[in-house]
């Protein structure tokens, strides 16, 4: 098992390309400024359960829903009725709004049990509102539970559970009601926003669509984000004034074309023009170092610009095993005594110290890998180690564990 983590860890740090330069569209490393999901959530009840819904005595939250529900229908109960029902149950919903959704689309819909019910299999989703932030409601939902755990009980009160049978989704389980606008055009400019901020990636799309166009219409605002004036641009590369050394001709066609492309625009007209501005390649400007571990599946990833500074690092492991041994305490014939049972613990404590390993001046990745690979550290080690370096302050990159 451990040659096998060593052999991952070693193959993840290896893998990494010699060079992490490579040319990327605009729209692979940034998003549209406005252009964005929105959160929906609802309140509803599930029915048709197989006797796996809420108890009312510890939900009554649940009667209450459905009371009121039986009301809208007509429904009026006796004052008093306490209603035990175990085929219903309180549920949490939740969706993504996705920009530019029209009216009639359908969405995926999460649905967690609020209540104290065993299983949502079977259930079926009564009409219900999701909301926005705002309060208004965008979408109804409704339609059949699909729960993906297992879930089986014996009874003598043993149970086995594969993953959540409390919550399940519903494909296509929600109409959308109603829109929401997405100004991406602003002042007749649109903002690209980096995924990855950084300075020297701003520059070089702002240089990429300048080039693009032929004149000055990007400018970086900061590490992340890029402003690109659209307003005047032609939808067709082709219908710009070129400069043919005549510089009296040039700003006749200049004037020309500003008095063609003026400020008011349909925000379709955009559409092309925005295509063809997150079409654009560039190459992105490498990444900061990075080491990425987890500290949960042992997962470690290195990058390949990461180098150490001259520091040592000795690693031991102390192991205390206890272990009991049972013994019988038997009294002699004829005393009247009684036979003992009893346990002694035997306690081992296990010292393996590791030797030490020096990082040179400049020590790489491969450097990293094969002194944590000697020590044979497990993974649990391994991340002990690289904070240990962090924290010297020799290990010159991020580290992020997750």
């Amino acid at each position: 098992m451990m040659h096998s983590i060593k052999s991952l860890f070693l193959i993840l740090c290896l893998s990494l390309p010699i060079s992490v330069a490579h040319a990327s569209r605009i729209k692979d490393i940034t998003n549209l400024a406005g252009v964005r999901e929105n959160q929906l959530v609802g309140y509803g009840l599930v029915v048709g359960l197989d006797g796996t819904g809420d108890r009312v005595t510890q939900a009554p939250f649940t009667q209450q829903s459905f009371i009121n529900m039986l009301l809208e229908f007509g429904i009026k109960l006796p004052v008093g009725t306490n209603l035990q029902l175990r085929n219903v149950a309180a549920v949490a919903l939740s969706a993504s709004l996705p920009p530019f959704a029209k009216i009639g689309q359908k969405l995926d819909v999460t649905v967690a049990s609020l209540g104290n019910a065993t299983s949502l299999r079977s259930g079926e989703l009564l009409m219900t509102p999701l909301r926005g932030a705002d309060g208004q409601i965008y979408a109804i939902a409704q339609g059949s539970v699909v729960v993906s755990g297992f879930g089986a009980q014996g009874s003598d009160g043993s149970k086995v559970i594969v993953n959540s049978t409390g919550s399940g989704r519903i494909p296509n389980g929600a109409t959308i009601e109603k829109t929401i606008d997405m100004p991406f055009v602003q002042d007749g400019a649109i903002t690209f926003e980096l995924t990855q901020p950084d300075f020297t990636t701003a520059e070089r799309i702002e240089q990429a669509i300048n080039h693009e166009f032929g004149r000055k219409v990007a400018k970086a605002l900061d590490a992340s984000s890029v402003r690109v004036r659209i307003n005047n641009l032609p939808i067709d590369s082709s219908d710009m004034p070129v400069y043919h050394g005549d510089i009296a001709s040039y700003k006749a066609e200049e004037e020309n074309y500003q008095n063609t492309y003026h400020d008011r625009r349909l925000m379709s007209q955009y559409v092309p023009i925005i295509s063809k501005i997150e079409n654009i390649t560039l190459e992105p400007a490498e990444i900061r170092a990075k080491v990425i571990a987890n500290s949960r599946t042992g997962t470690i990833v290195v990058d390949q610009n990461v180098f150490i500074s001259p520091v040592a690092v000795s690693h031991g492991n102390l192991s205390v095993v206890i272990s009991e041994r049972p013994f019988v305490s038997q009294p002699n014939a004829f005393s009247n005594g009684k036979t003992v049972t009893g346990s002694a613990s035997d306690i081992n404590i296990n010292t393996v110290q590791n030797h030490a390993f020096v990082f040179s001046t400049g020590a790489s990745l491969n450097d990293l890998v094969n002194a944590i690979n000697n020590v044979g550290a497990a993974p649990g080690d391994i991340i002990a180690i690289l904070e240990a370096v962090k924290a010297a302050g020799a290990l010159h990159a991020d580290l992020d564990i997750i």
